[in-house]
C-alpha cells in the first residue's frame, strides 16, 4: 500500500546500527508507509551547520574539527525537530540515539512529550558487507547529496543527477 494505514493514528520508530547498514534505505521506505518525517541526526547536523542556526554554528565547531557533536547540542537540535508540527503523527528516527545516554535523554524527552517511542529496530549486516557499502558511498559536492557508485551510481560518472 501506498501512505499512511488509516488504522496508524501515530508511529514513532528509532532505527540503530552502523554506519552503512541501511538505516536511511529502511527508513525512507518506513516514510512512505506511514507518511511521518525521516529524521536523520547526520542531515539535521549538516542543515543546521548551512543554515547557520546559533545550534547549527555550534555544531559546525565541532564538525570541522572532526570531533563528534556533544550529547547536550544534539539532543537540542532533535528536541526541536520532534517539536515540530509535522511530528505530531510520529517520526522514523535515523542514527539516533548511539550511546545509553542519549537513549535516556531521549525517553525522558518522549515523557515529557507525553510519548513513547513505539518500535527500535537494531539494524546488523556483516562486517565485510558494511565495507563494501561503505567503500562505494561518494557525496555531491555540489549539492551534496549522497550515492552509490555500484548500487545507486549518477548517470554519468562523477556528475550528480539528483
Amino acid at each position: 500500500m501506498d501512505g499512511a494505514d488509516e488504522w496508524v493514528d501515530s508511529v514513532r520508530i528509532v532505527l540503530v546500527g552502523p554506519p552503512g547498514c541501511g538505516k536511511g534505505t529502511q527508513a525512507k521506505l518506513l516514510q512512505r508507509r506511514f507518511a511521518v518525517p525521516h529524521i536523520s541526526s547526520g542531515d539535521l547536523l549538516r542543515a543546521a551547520a548551512q543554515q547557520g542556526t546559533p545550534l547549527g554554528v555550534q555544531a559546525k565547531r565541532f564538525m570541522d574539527a572532526g570531533k563528534l557533536v556533544p550529547d547536550d547540542l544534539l539532543l537540542d537540535l532533535i528536541g526541536d525537530r520532534l517539536g515540530q508540527g509535522d511530528c505530531s503523527r510520529g517520526f522514523i528516527l535515523d542514527g539516533f540515539p548511539r550511546t545509553l545516554a542519549q537513549a535516556k535523554a531521549l525517553t525522558a524527552m518522549m515523557s515529557r512529550q507525553a510519548a513513547a517511542l513505539d518500535h527500535a529496530v537494531s539494524l546488523r549486516v556483516p562486517r565485510q558487507d558494511l565495507v563494501m557499502r561503505l567503500g562505494g558511498r561518494r557525496t555531491c559536492r555540489q549539492c551534496g547529496a549522497m550515492y552509490h557508485v555500484v548500487f545507486d551510481p549518477p548517470a554519468a560518472d562523477g556528475q550528480c543527477t539528483r
